[in-house]
């Protein structure tokens, strides 16, 4: 058995749902699949002693689980004032339009698209809540639309599938960019060196207690796979399928479809540099 210590992060060990951080509890989606790990992270955020707390994803539309992450504010003496997205994808934010009428809040997210009120979200933008604060980080590449959240106070981040608690994320290509994920890692990993920050939140998985060790590891496994496909398509291997059948031969064939996204957004980069 390995040591969780050991892993890329020191993911966490212990039951997901619950409190993480002084200032977060996670209540887990019922959606486990390859794709989305254990299911994913809802996020609810807010100062201790507040009555007022935000989510942060509310995730599929199920309702019994955004009616549980009602509950378990309330359970914890507080109401829900604001709903936030990391992203669109369907597992984060299906469930956002029907979370909004159970709990009276408005929807900010970086797309104008998944937005319910007059505010969206922008990098830099600074969101207070009953005392909370929250920075916006602007980190594309998993998706156009990807954020992230600094919570200065617990010296964390929620990274939604920006970094996973457990793996690599996708590049969802067309809409995600190889080269605007590496500049985001790189973004989140000046948080650990400028601010402090040492926790991951993610939208999937266990929390990572080494926030730095995480986005290294993230660097350099990106690096390491871009090698391999430059050095496949010198071989050869043209199509992305090829490529994927040739570099991620030691992975389920169940992900074959989610690396075939990545491989073609790797692809495009090495193209627009010039590599091949």
């Amino acid at each position: 058995m390995t040591d969780a210590a050991a892993l890329p992060g020191q993911p966490r060990g212990g039951v997901l749902s619950g409190p993480a951080t002084a200032r977060a509890v996670n209540v887990l989606a019922p959606n486990p699949s390859a794709m989305t790990l254990d299911g994913t992270n809802t996020w609810i955020v807010s100062e201790p002693d507040s009555a007022l707390a935000v989510v942060i994803d509310p995730g599929p539309l199920d309702e019994g689980h955004l009616e549980t992450v009602v509950s378990t504010a309330e359970k914890a003496g507080k109401r829900i004032g604001l709903t936030l997205l990391t992203h669109g994808h369907p597992d984060h934010a299906e469930g956002a339009a029907r979370f909004a009428e159970l709990t009276g809040t408005a929807v900010r997210a970086l797309d104008p698209a998944l937005r319910l009120g007059d505010e969206g979200l922008a990098a830099g933008d600074v969101i207070t809540v009953g005392g909370l604060e929250l920075r916006v980080v602007a980190t594309p590449g998993h998706t156009a639309d990807s954020l992230c959240f600094h919570l200065p106070a617990d010296q964390a981040v929620l990274t939604g599938d920006t970094i996973l608690g457990r793996g690599t994320t996708v590049v969802a290509h067309p809409d995600g960019r190889l080269g605007e994920y590496l500049d985001s890692l790189r973004r989140l990993r000046s948080l650990t060196v400028d601010d402090g920050v040492h926790t991951v939140l993610p939208g999937h998985g266990p929390v990572l207690e080494d926030a730095q060790g995480a986005v290294d590891f993230y660097l350099a496994h990106r690096a390491g796979r871009l090698a391999q496909v430059e050095t496949a398509v010198e071989n050869g291997h043209r199509t992305a399928s090829d490529v994927v059948a040739h570099v991620y031969a030691d992975v389920d064939r169940s992900l074959w479809p989610a690396a075939e996204q990545s491989v073609r957004a790797q692809l495009d980069y090495l193209r627009e540099h010039g590599l091949i």
